[in-house]
Order: structure tokens, then C-alpha cells, then sequence
């Protein structure tokens, strides 16, 4: 599926390449999900269209809303999209879901811990920490 043909859909899957992340979208579980490398060309134009998923979600999100990154790697253009998704489905708390946000990460990459720590401190946001093997 072409990222710029999902608003407005109830579930989206956006298979992952060596460039882009897997992307799940699920608006009726309230399930929100980032994996994989995310180096894209123009992450600008690449996340835009999830961003306008995002804004249709929110319009009327479930009970709960439950983010993950599990990202391998991502570039910095790409971290300014990721700070950008992460203040967005902040407003999900706004609309009475409860939201819970969750950093997958490799337990011997601690550049990865620290960039969703990073995340977390810039954002204000609690993000639950995961590694694993």
C-alpha cells in the first residue's frame, strides 16, 4: 500500500523495505506500530501522510492507544518525524484514551535506548523501555 493512500482507513500495514519501516495502523485497536530502518529519501514526504492517519485517529481515538517503536535504525531526518509522531499521539490522552508509549530496542544498542530517551525528555513524555535479544 502507497503511503499517501491510507487516511481515512480503519488498518493500514505498510511493508517495511531496507529504507522504510513496517508500519501497522490499527484505529479500531487503538494499536500504532513502528519497525524496522527508517532511512527514506524524504522522511518528510514519506511520514507526512501517517501524520494525517494519526490526525484521523485522533478525531475519535478508542479507550486506549498503544504506541511501538521498534526501530533497528533511523536516520536524523527521520528522528524529526518520529519527535513530531510521538507529540502527535500525545493528544490522544486529550481525547480520553489512554495512551501508552513503548521503545523496543536491541539490549546491546545503547544508542538506540538513548535516542528514545531522548524522546521521552524532550517530548515530556513516559515511554516504557524494552530491550530485547
Amino acid at each position: 500500500m502507497n503511503p499517501n493512500e491510507i487516511y481515512g482507513k480503519e488498518n493500514v500495514h505498510l511493508e517495511g523495505t531496507n529504507d522504510t519501516p513496517e508500519i501497522e495502523l490499527n484505529k479500531s485497536e487503538g494499536f500504532i506500530k513502528f519497525s524496522g530502518r527508517s532511512l527514506p529519501e524524504n522522511p518528510k514526504n514519506f511520514y507526512e501522510p501517517i501524520k494525517d492517519w494519526l490526525n484521523f485517529y485522533l478525531e475519535n481515538p478508542p479507550k486506549t492507544t498503544h504506541v511501538v517503536f521498534a526501530f533497528d535504525y533511523f536516520n536524523t531526518a527521520s528522528s524529526k518525524m518520529i519527535m513530531e509522531i510521538i507529540d502527535l499521539v500525545k493528544n490522544a490522552e486529550n481525547k480520553n484514551s489512554e495512551l501508552t508509549i513503548e521503545w523496543h530496542y536491541q539490549e546491546d544498542d545503547e544508542d538506540m535506548l538513548e535516542a528514545g530517551e531522548d524522546f521521552a525528555e524532550v517530548t515530556m513524555t513516559t515511554i516504557y523501555f524494552h530491550p530485547y535479544s
